[in-house]
């Protein structure tokens, strides 16, 4: 099977074809770095990591790009607020946190969590201020173009004109007059109460530090205006995928499409956009309490649980979390690590020398098939199986290959190295483990062939109740954590 994506566009999976032979191009909106990362922003990450890695798997060179928004509305009353939150609390002076500060701190928190969950790194990484130039340009060809106006109230706006492009609301298939307002400036220097600001003149409650000077007055950019500059500088004008939540398709990627397309860019071939996360069934929302952040979640299980918790839906479809989601990845995992274990023992000095091979036939045709990781993962549980099958029949070819191929498909789903620098503490902890426990087991292995079974059963026992489970076989005894 060829690749294939669903495209929410034309709304129909079509076959994939990159605009360049072996090369993809991906864009993703990242984050407003307003506050802490929610859950819904670390699956987004997951979902296109997944795809960066399979579009790699199959031999593409990829060039990814996922921006971050550091200046915004929301950004600059988050600020504000904090500020006036501290002074109540305070009668003492204490320094504002500018919004750049407040912005940069925010945007390490979500750098921690993608490197805790395995999220690999964008080819580029580019911040909404750095991009200043680039929006002017865009901005001055849509007014050429007689798609932009400056506002008539001296406000130092600039707006889209939705009436002036034919094609406005083709992304979410909508009809202008059917479109709510865009609520992003005051209306009143507006042709249509839909247009949606590029530029936004200098308020004097602003602060000075976030405004920029430019052909229409001093002011700071449009949200949507910023991932169409950004976009452009790296990728060119038109580019294969452009990703991201649900949520942002109306009106972020109207709009984004609307603006490009407007000023002459083919834009994005495809569109791709992951379903939300839900609270058992529900909305998560602060104001009633339901919600689960992914710093709780870290605090609860692993990391390559919460990845493969987070990653394990069809990235289209919702993904709705309960208390015991993450026991029950947690148990997922520990199958995948308890063969790949047993496997490595089993085969001693020859499993040093097995590296990740090829995927399985089903795992590829599944992430072929518009990542269908669902399946994907059906299939990583049956190779285990046939795995832990060739283990009790000794049948070391068999394990070693099985034992490649759950090498490769984790690999593939980032589940080899999600939090890495936490897997290899995990490893050499284990490793000094296992070298103590060996030597346990070696005294056991003692008692037994004296038919000391007092001494044998009581070193079983002391192991038990460490919370370590002993298995007799052929090859020897072999030990595992208990969950």
């Amino acid at each position: 099977m060829s690749l294939r994506f669903y495209d929410t566009k034309t709304a129909s999976v079509r076959d994939f074809q990159p605009l360049a032979e072996g090369e993809v191009k991906l864009y993703y909106c990242g984050a407003t770095v307003q506050g802490m990362p929610h859950v819904g922003h670390v699956r987004s990450a997951i979902v296109f990591d997944l795809l960066v890695r399979w579009l790699e798997y199959r031999g593409f060179a990829v060039t990814t790009v996922r921006n971050v928004t550091d200046i915004d509305d929301k950004i600059l009353e988050k600020s504000a607020k904090s500020f006036a939150e501290d002074f109540e609390a305070d009668a003492h002076y204490k320094p504002r946190e500018e919004w750049f500060a407040l912005a940069y701190r925010f945007e390490q928190e979500f750098a921690r969590a993608y490197e805790a969950l395995g999220v690999q790194r964008p080819t580029y990484e580019p911040r909404a201020t750095g991009h200043i130039t680039e929006m002017h340009e865009l901005i001055a060809q849509l007014i050429e173009r007689g798609h932009a106006y400056p506002a008539a109230d001296s406000s130092g706006d600039v707006y889209f004109d939705v009436r002036s492009y034919e094609q406005y609301g083709a992304l979410t298939r909508q009809k202008i007059d059917d479109m709510q307002d865009a609520p992003d400036s005051d209306p009143r220097g507006k042709k249509d109460p839909r247009d949606f600001a590029l530029w936004k003149g200098y308020k004097g409650t602003d602060p000075l530090t976030a405004s920029w000077p430019s052909p229409w007055g001093r002011g700071r950019p449009g949200w949507h205006l910023e991932c169409s500059a950004m976009a452009g500088k790296y990728l060119g004008s038109e580019f294969d995928i452009h990703g991201g939540g649900l949520d942002l398709r109306f009106p972020h990627h109207e709009n984004e499409m609307a603006q490009s397309n407007a000023a002459g860019h083919g834009f994005a071939n495809f569109w791709m956009h992951n379903g939300m996360v839900t609270y058992e069934g529900e909305k998560m929302s602060k104001s009633i309490g339901n919600t689960i952040s992914p710093e709780e979640m870290l605090a609860l299980a692993d990391a390559r649980v919460v990845r493969y918790f987070l990653g394990q839906a069809q990235y289209r479809s919702m993904l709705d979390y309960r208390p015991d989601s993450l026991t029950e990845a947690g148990a997922a995992v520990e199958r995948i690590d308890t063969f790949i274990s047993n496997a490595c023992y089993r085969l001693g000095a020859v499993a040093e020398s097995i590296v990740a091979t090829g995927v399985p036939e089903a795992f590829g045709t599944a992430m072929d098939d518009d990542l269908n990781v669902p399946m994907a993962l059906a299939a990583l549980h049956e190779t285990v199986r046939l795995g832990n099958a060739s283990l009790d029949s000794r049948d070391d070819a068999a394990t070693a290959k099985a034992l490649g191929q759950v090498l490769a498909m984790t690999q593939v789903l980032g589940l080899d190295d999600a939090g890495s620098n936490e897997s290899s503490k995990s490893s050499a902890e284990h490793a000094a483990l296992d070298q103590l426990i060996q030597a346990q087991l070696a005294e056991r292995a003692e008692a037994r062939a004296a038919k000391d079974w007092a001494r044998s059963d009581a070193i079983r026992d002391a192991l038990a109740s460490a919370g370590i489970t002993v298995a007799d076989s052929a090859d020897g005894a072999r030990w595992t954590l208990d969950n």
